[in-house]
């Protein structure tokens, strides 16, 4: 059901609050061909009703000719930004983007953040950003999820169907996405609610058996027969099953580089106001399917680039694959059990006081 223009600016102000957007602050929205109209205007109304001084920055699509989807995920390798220097120039001169595009995994964006600038990526359907508007519960459950994580040294991830993966941890930073950039260079995305790491490098062994009802992202379809992936040194070296299992294994392949098969960032759901369901009530085009991404309790692990965390993999292939009724370990400490979180460990480690908000 489509979502009035006042429900929306509404969810966008409170996110632009929650981002302590201030009076006088430059906010660039960067816009392509595939950005939602009614996301665009209700963002750019909400900005100015704040008091910021917004610009539009709409640059071409590019890598559809290599993709075999529409999918803005479906094949990172360049960017619109890659060298466009003004473009560039003008991000970094803001002190917040809102990334209508989805600007990911690309040294630009690295380059931007590193300026201080603040970057948030909104491309869901108007009525998901609203039934999903981050909340400072959001941010204290988040924050509770990413100090379960820190300092570990191992995750196991089980499962009834027959998951065994053992993740070493400690070479690479934990993640937090809550939906709203409140410090200097630092990108989110609305909506969202997970933590999450990436293994040490070469360290990831086991198996992963997917089964009915996981998800696999970019292709946005529910798993509907057993996919065994085999783990080893930090690589799946083998993927079977039937039918669906040839073709994420087809799909790895168009790429034609090894690391496409590198396990990516791990970590759990978060977001209690998401759902497994809603992937199946849209088009494919229509959404990136965060629902099933950050929806409480999961267990999320990704193939492909490691780059946003600091790694050197760059590969074009990017898979994210959400797994219902797993069990997650962080050095023995149970935090899912059977798919769901264990709620006692989500308390707050930082009170909703403590995080500054500025109205403007």
């Amino acid at each position: 059901m489509a979502i009035s223009d006042t429900e929306l600016i509404r969810a966008w102000t409170q996110v632009l609050n929650l981002s302590k957007l201030k009076r006088g602050d430059a906010v660039t929205v960067l816009t392509s061909d595939h950005t939602h109209p009614q996301t665009l205007r209700c963002a750019i109304t909400s900005a100015t009703m704040l008091g910021a001084c917004v610009s539009q920055l709409n640059l071409p699509p590019v890598n559809g000719e290599k993709s075999l989807s529409r999918d803005t995920l479906a094949y990172l390798g360049t960017t619109p930004l890659t060298g466009n220097r003004a473009a560039i120039a003008a991000l970094k001169a803001s002190d917040l983007v809102l990334d209508l595009m989805t600007l990911l995994f690309s040294p630009e964006q690295h380059e931007i953040l590193a300026s201080g600038t603040k970057i948030l990526l909104a491309v869901e359907p108007p009525e998901v950003l609203a039934r999903l508007v981050p909340t400072l519960e959001d941010y204290e459950r988040v924050q509770a999820g990413v100090a379960l994580l820190k300092g570990r040294r191992e995750m196991l991830v089980t499962s009834p169907s027959g998951t065994d993966l053992h993740l070493p941890l400690g070479e690479y930073p934990v993640t937090a996405e809550y939906g709203f950039v409140d410090q200097p260079g630092r990108w989110d995305h609305w909506p969202s609610g997970f933590a999450f790491t990436w293994p040490n490098e070469g360290g990831a062994q086991g198996r992963i058996v997917l089964t009915k009802g996981d998800v696999l992202l970019p292709m946005k379809s529910y798993v509907g027969e057993p996919i065994t992936l085999t783990v080893e040194n930090g690589f799946v070296t083998s993927i079977d099953g039937d039918a669906e299992a040839e073709l994420l294994r087809e799909y790895i392949e168009s790429f034609d580089d090894p690391e496409a098969y590198a396990i990516s960032h791990v970590g759990w759901g978060l977001q209690k106001r998401a759902f497994w369901s809603t992937l199946g009530l849209y088009d494919r085009e229509a959404t990136l399917g965060m629902d099933a991404r950050a929806v409480s309790g999961n267990f999320l692990f990704s193939l492909g680039p490691n780059n946003e965390a600091g790694g050197s993999r760059t590969t074009a292939c990017h898979i994210d694959i959400p797994m219902r009724h797993c069990n997650v370990f962080v050095d023995g400490l149970q935090v899912v059990n059977d798919g769901q979180v264990v709620e006692s460990l989500m308390k707050p480690t930082k009170s909703a006081s403590a995080l500054e908000v500025t109205h403007a």
